[in-house]
């Protein structure tokens, strides 16, 4: 099961727009521009980083800091934590 949980991630993560990611930082009130969410995006996008995998994260949140700032992308880190255990799927996030 835990198979099919992180493909679906991972797909998921891959498909991302730039719209989504604008429209949760303003959901979750993360401040970033049009702009930023579209550079993270493409950045995501053309990347081939793991979300589950915790030096991949290491690595994306360090790219976000620079697109962003470093107080953005350690508010996305908590946030993503907090979704991680909200949604029962710490196993994966290793």
């Amino acid at each position: 099961m835990d198979g099919i949980k992180k493909k679906i991630i991972l797909s998921k993560w891959k498909q991302i727009k730039s719209e989504d990611i604008y429209s949760y930082a303003k959901e979750y009130g993360i401040s970033i521009s049009a702009d930023q969410a579209k550079q993270i995006s493409k950045h995501i996008q053309s990347s081939s980083y793991d979300p589950t995998n915790q030096q991949d994260r290491t690595k994306m949140l360090k790219q976000l800091a620079k697109i962003t700032d470093l107080e953005t992308a350690q508010k996305c880190n908590r946030l993503f934590n907090k979704l991680i255990k909200q949604y029962g799927v710490e196993d994966i996030f290793k």
